[in-house]
């Protein structure tokens, strides 16, 4: 009876190690609860002092996560293997998100620094009155290079890239939209558009463009372009500006034809465990001094109004990554083009990154 009695305490004891265990092994995969929250985000997005100092103030413990798409992130989110308590995505996708009921309504009176947000960036198309988003950074969508790689060449235009003598010196980023959005805007289409015959004329003439590709990559184009293996990169103006820090002989210039205006905000989705650290961690980015410190290292334009002051005058006055409400005007948000659309640009793409040189 004895021997039982002690077999059945061992059998309780591991039962508890197991369990404890498993708990564990939740939290650090994700499973928010009590003072854990979960972040998810895109690639090298975030100052993560900034988030030391979160955990420091309020004793919670961040898990952090990236992503490298928006669809990839909403493909996630809505598996729900990982409970995410905050994600960041664009416009489009954020829409997308809502119309499919996969966030949670804000709590404005748990957002008192959403007043340090600049008007110009609230009550959008894609969020009115920002019940379900709140701004994080954004920008615009053009041309980086190296004039002294190019004999001096001026690039103002998506179509200068057609040009003979930049053959194999064109990096560009892995991105349907992106890509697909330089075709239409170089023919003066809209970057939304839907019209299959205009879809095919963009695809037609990036294949054009190919001899003058050298790759279509993701984050490493900073790398490439930084280590001078190419003289020209479509890209993001916060990776823009990051490279024009490091290499002053760079400049960057949004086409004459139009391109993307974009914005990243965080969000609660739906399945979030932590919805009140969520909110904590939202307001705690707002603060003027955090968004300044977290934009010094992000490099991406903010729409936080009250960390202008605080921030390099000679970006923020910058044009290029500051563009006056006239431009910004001219430029065009990414739309929802609903599942067909977009799988139609996607399908659109993958062609064009098979087409031979």
């Amino acid at each position: 009876m004895k021997k039982l009695i002690q077999a059945f305490l061992a059998i309780s004891l591991i039962s508890s190690i197991l369990w404890y265990s498993i708990i564990e092994l939740n939290s650090s995969q994700g499973y928010s609860s009590g003072n854990t929250l979960t972040i998810y985000n895109w690639g090298d997005y975030i100052n993560m002092d900034v988030v030391r100092q979160f955990e420091d103030e309020t004793g919670i413990r961040v898990i952090y996560e990236t992503f490298d798409s928006n669809e990839a992130m909403k493909t996630k989110i809505e598996q729900g293997g990982t409970t995410y308590d905050i994600a960041v995505p664009s416009e489009y996708m954020i829409d997308k998100m809502i119309q499919e009921d996969l966030l949670i309504p804000l709590d404005h009176s748990m957002l008192p620094n959403l007043e340090n947000i600049d008007e110009r960036f609230m009550d959008l198309p894609f969020d009115p009155e920002n019940k379900y988003s709140v701004p994080y950074f954004w920008g615009t969508v053009g041309i980086v290079y190296n004039p002294s790689m190019i004999d001096g060449k001026e690039i103002t235009s998506w179509n200068d890239l057609w040009d003979e003598d930049l053959k194999n010196e064109i990096l560009l980023v892995d991105g349907a939209r992106e890509v697909m959005g330089m075709g239409l805007n170089s023919l003066g289409y809209s970057l939304n558009d839907t019209n299959k015959d205009h879809l095919l004329e963009a695809k037609k003439k990036l294949d054009s463009l190919t001899p003058n590709i050298k790759a279509i990559v993701g984050d490493e184009i900073r790398m490439l372009i930084e280590n001078e293996e190419s003289a020209i990169g479509l890209v993001w103006s916060g990776v823009a500006a990051e490279l024009m820090w490091e290499n002053e002989d760079l400049e960057y210039v949004v086409p004459i034809e139009g391109s993307n205006l974009w914005f990243d905000n965080m969000v609660i989705p739906k399945t979030a465990r932590n919805v009140n650290a969520a909110h904590q961690f939202i307001n705690f980015i707002l603060d003027a001094e955090v968004a300044a410190e977290n934009t010094d290292y992000v490099s991406y334009s903010t729409p936080n109004k009250a960390a202008l002051p605080l921030l390099d005058e000679e970006l923020t006055g910058d044009e290029r990554f500051y563009p006056s409400p006239e431009l910004t005007e001219k430029l065009e948000v990414y739309e929802n083009l609903g599942k067909r659309n977009l799988a139609y640009y996607n399908e659109l793409f993958l062609e064009f990154k098979m087409h031979p040189k």
